[in-house]
């Protein structure tokens, strides 16, 4: 016989409002767990040294031995038990960051290649006495192989050490996806952001040690490029810094700002093509942003063409070229990139892409993700080699030098 369905005042099914209860205990409950081991970690990290540290978070999450808090085992066997290994992941990335983060902010590099060692540990993969133990082992084991685990590793001293050009260049892009994703947690944001500004900071020094030897004859000859650009580009790279006057392109950025407010949007969008187009550029390469660009950028938002330009427009319009001239739905380089590279000037690419930020900080936002998208789409495609790399690695030199006093915020 069907049982029959008992509905309260409110018409909802008495089932339904059971799971519905269950489901916010069992929500409430994760939360709880998750702040236990969240506030543990917190309080040792501060008042233990590293190495117990270390030693602690294997006894938790790998379970060789006791850990001393008896309370955060049972609060990471809610989560085992209740079977949800999304939650899982998430608490245990989490936790990797309350450490990380303190670690680098500190210097202490050598303890974020520790517990990397940690989470790969091989006893991940010995079978226990305790399905529980193997189902935290496992979980373990897919955290290692997944993303998630190699974001982790740009914070590694060891792992720079092994790919040289991440340490100084790479490195800081990638970062910068982290600390500007909402989703992620904010220890992993704060660190992201620590991260990034040391390695520009020091490619930064490096690379003024370096073009400052063009100055001076004396200067010591051990210095080393820390580019993968050569001695003629960096050259032509330090003419256009030389240009200070009214010239340059913060000052170009400035008085196009200046002279395109109260414009509406469609008067704006011509102004744009003027100032991004202003000069310098090679016939060929203007015709081909006329041929394969200005048409776009002509019926983008035409809806708003009798508007006057907002912060909110000026955005999406940036963001929108940013994306034409870099990626191919963030997945590959777009045409139009592989066009303009193709005529052999990266760097004038490169001066486009500084020109729509100058006017526009919120976009590098925009375009660091895109360039991110194109660096793992060039070391998963090594055959794009030559060229993606010049762009790369030119990108990252004239950034350095006009954008990387940009503040960098996490909210």
């Amino acid at each position: 016989m069907v049982k029959p369905t008992i509905f309260d005042a409110t018409g909802s099914s008495s089932e339904a409002q059971t799971a519905s209860n269950l489901t916010s205990r069992q929500t409430s409950n994760f939360e709880e767990a998750q702040e236990t081991i969240y506030a543990y970690l917190l309080d040792i990290i501060k008042q233990w040294s590293p190495e117990n540290v270390l030693k602690e978070f294997r006894h938790l999450f790998i379970q060789d031995d006791d850990p001393i808090n008896s309370n955060v085992i049972r609060s990471i066997y809610e989560i085992v038990f209740a079977n949800d290994r999304q939650e899982f992941h998430y608490t245990l990335k989490r936790s990797c960051y309350i450490l990380v983060n303190n670690w680098v902010s500190k210097r202490k590099f050598k303890y974020i290649q520790q517990l990397l060692e940690i989470l790969n540990d091989p006893i991940t993969k010995r079978k226990s006495l305790s399905p529980m133990v193997d189902r935290l082992r496992g979980w373990m084991q897919a955290f290692a192989k997944s993303d998630d685990y190699q974001k982790l590793e740009l914070y590694a001293q060891a792992k720079f050490q092994e790919h040289a050009r991440w340490n100084s260049r790479y490195a800081p892009i990638l970062l910068s996806t982290q600390y500007n994703d909402l989703r992620n947690p904010i220890e992993q944001r704060e660190a992201a952001r620590n991260r990034a500004l040391q390695l520009r900071c020091r490619f930064k020094f490096d690379l003024a040690m370096y073009m400052a030897r063009f100055e001076s004859a004396g200067i010591d000859s051990q210095i080393q490029n820390p580019t993968d650009v050569g001695d003629e580009i960096l050259r032509v790279i330090k003419l256009i810094v030389a240009k200070r006057d009214s010239y340059s392109y913060a000052n170009m950025a400035n008085v196009f700002s200046k002279t395109t407010q109260g414009q509406n949007y469609k008067k704006f969008k011509q102004s744009l093509k003027d100032y991004l187009l202003c000069y310098g550029e090679s016939q060929e390469f203007s015709d081909t942003l006329k041929l394969n660009l200005w048409h776009k950028l002509d019926s983008l938002y035409e809806t708003w063409h009798d508007q006057p330009l907002t912060d909110t427009m000026l955005l999406k319009t940036c963001n929108k070229l940013i994306d034409y001239l870099t990626t191919d739905k963030r997945k590959q380089p777009s045409p139009l990139l592989e066009s303009l590279i193709s005529q052999g000037n990266p760097l004038t690419v490169v001066i486009l892409l500084l020109k729509i930020v100058l006017i526009c900080q919120p976009a590098r936002i925009r375009l660091e993700a895109c360039v991110a998208d194109l660096i793992m789409y060039h070391e998963k495609s090594p055959e794009s080699c030559v060229w993606m790399t010049n762009f790369i690695e030119i990108f990252t030199i004239i950034f350095a030098i006009y954008a990387d006093n940009m503040t960098i915020s996490v909210k």
